[in-house]
């Protein structure tokens, strides 16, 4: 039954596409087929929005910019200097993708809703320049006389033809933007998205990611600001306004964030709405309202993912599992190598000159109160902090002050103390996602993964979302992250946190036999009954200085330790 009901999906989409075109071909007056040829225009549109807003979680208000100037490329090319479609569709591609990538360089460091006033800020720019450059926009009034598209001599008339174009673009656009989501950008901009330092942590660069998906989506849009010209004819600053903008966001949350079946029914519903209530007059635009509240609340998922619910999407047969070909990152000498550590926060001296060393194989402990500066240490070996002072050598190399994604690339992993598991993400893409810089593909990397998850006995759950798992199979899973890269160093920020003593043993077996295979572990850790058995030495903060370091039957019998952290009473 199941099955039957897997295939619902993919069949429904095929009959809607077979009715769309049924209905353009039979049944649509010319004047509904430029209504159709203009839901096409912003299908293309809000399906580049979805690479950054839907996959990187980037709410980019210049993507109406964007828009805008693909079609006054085209404008302006086509009525003064008369190029045609040949040259002038390119170049609207072209012009965009120029901007986001100098736009896009300083206004993706913002976070949130920064960026998006950022990105605000550029589109007003571009329409007071559209407005006020009159010898080359045509200013407030516009360009007139824009021609239409001309394939190979033959000039595309309106109708029927113009708009099988446009959605011939919409159809490409989308199986483009679908391999894109489906591949290691699309799973790499999940991960960006849901969250930014775990992905740093596994070494995917940020920054270039972000950027990487504001330019694809700037090249959607001139494309759609193109198509638009030379569907209206002309081109005026209307293309540039807030409104533009607002359609293709809200046409984006309806249809279903991130999803390319959702920006297409997202375009067809929202340009349509207006002219089924048209009859309404004046009240047209309260029900229209009204109907767009409606979906939201009983969609807020967007329809896609009401469709999801209704008819599941197949699900894919798991890789088999395969272990990474490279091992574990190990050396002659120290794994890491940490002199003169320094890390302050307005006056508060988090870090204060701390040096120690790991050596392969080896599982060492950092101890001390809440506020010692034990997280403050492993972010500062990570990246995610930068040093005020000090070197950090790993297996040779100096690191301190790289970024996180190339700290990672050299051999280094880490777990949260809070969890850094992607809620809506299976866990095999979870544990997929850590080899998406290493991998060519995402079936090695699946394969890879899987082999991380039966080594920790976690193989049964590849299927499962992430955000039904428990407490002590989220910590399996993290786990089984961390060494999917076959890291030499591996920082643990409290693993054994609300996990039972039978679980904890489990956990401990795990580290020894990470450790048996070279890899130097540093475990954060409250649990001195967890901890102690299982370190070989043990390193102990106390307002971000060194208090102990040696073995951890020592630790208990040290007064320094044990006036600290441990207390009186444990001596």
């Amino acid at each position: 039954m199941r099955d039957l009901r897997s295939l619902g999906q993919p069949l429904l989409l095929a009959s809607g596409a077979l009715a769309l075109t049924s209905y353009a071909l039979l049944y649509a007056s010319p004047y509904e087929l430029r209504v159709l040829t203009v839901a096409g225009v912003y299908a293309l549109a809000v399906t580049g929005f979805q690479i950054v807003f839907g996959l990187a979680g980037a709410l980019s208000l210049a993507h109406g910019a964007f828009f805008g100037l693909g079609a006054y490329a085209t404008g302006i090319l086509g009525s003064r200097y008369g190029l045609g479609f040949a040259a002038t569709f390119p170049l609207s591609l072209l012009l965009p993708l120029v901007v986001a990538l100098l736009v896009g360089l300083p206004v993706l460091r913002l976070e949130s809703h920064y960026f998006a006033l950022a990105t605000l800020g550029v589109a007003q720019v571009v329409l007071l320049l559209a407005v006020n450059l009159p010898d080359l926009t045509g200013g407030a009034n516009g360009l007139p006389g824009v021609p239409g598209v001309v394939l190979f001599g033959w000039a595309v008339p309106r109708g029927l033809p113009l708009a099988a174009l446009v959605w011939g673009m919409v159809a490409f656009g989308g199986l483009l933007a679908w391999r894109v989501a489906r591949g290691r950008l699309g799973r790499a901009l999940v991960l960006v998205r849901d969250d930014p330092l775990a992905a740093a942590a596994l070494g995917l660069d940020v920054g270039r990611l972000r950027l990487a998906a504001f330019a694809l989506s700037a090249v959607f849009a001139g494309a759609a600001g193109a198509l638009s010209v030379h569907t209206q004819r002309v081109v005026s600053p209307e293309v540039l306004e807030f409104p533009v903008m607002v359609s293709v966001l809200t046409m984006a949350v309806v249809g279903g964030r991130g999803r390319v079946a959702g920006a297409i029914l997202g375009a067809l519903l929202l340009i349509h709405l207006p002219e089924w209530f048209r009859a309404l007059e004046r009240s047209y635009l309260i029900v229209y309202g009204v109907a767009l509240l409606a979906a939201v609340i009983a969609a807020p998922q967007g329809l896609t993912g009401l469709l999801d619910r209704l008819l599941p999407p197949r699900d894919r047969a798991p890789p088999r599992p395969v272990p990474p070909a490279e091992p574990a990152r190990s050396g002659p000498g120290p794994a890491l190598v940490v002199r003169g550590l320094a890390k302050s926060f307005g006056g508060v001296r988090a870090v204060d000159g701390v040096s120690f060393a790991l050596e392969p194989g080896a599982i060492t402990g950092l101890i001390g109160p809440n506020g010692s500066g034990k997280t403050t240490v492993i972010n500062l070996l990570s990246g995610l902090e930068r040093p005020d002072a000090g070197t950090v050598e790993l297996f040779g190399t100096e690191t301190a002050g790289w970024r996180p994604d190339r700290i990672a690339r050299a051999g280094l992993a880490r777990t949260f103390q809070s969890g850094a598991l992607p809620d809506g993400a299976t866990v095999l893409e979870a544990v997929a996602a850590a080899r998406l810089a290493e991998d060519p593909g995402l079936v090695p990397a699946e394969a890879h993964a899987l082999w991380a998850l039966e080594r920790l006995g976690a193989g049964g759950l590849a299927g499962r979302l992430c955000g039904d798992l428990p407490a002590a199979l989220r910590r399996r899973v993290e786990l089984a992250r961390a060494l999917a890269r076959r890291p030499g160093l591996l920082l643990l920020d409290e693993p054994a946190a609300g996990l039972t003593d039978a679980e904890k043993a489990d956990l401990a077996g795990h580290l020894r036999a990470a450790a048996a295979e070279g890899t130097a572990v540093l475990v954060v850790e409250h649990d001195m009954g967890f901890l102690l058995p299982l370190a070989g030495r043990v390193l102990c903060l106390d307002q971000g200085r060194l208090l102990y370091e040696g073995p951890p039957e020592g630790v208990r019998r040290d007064p320094a330790v044990v006036a600290a952290y441990l207390g009186e009473g444990t001596a």
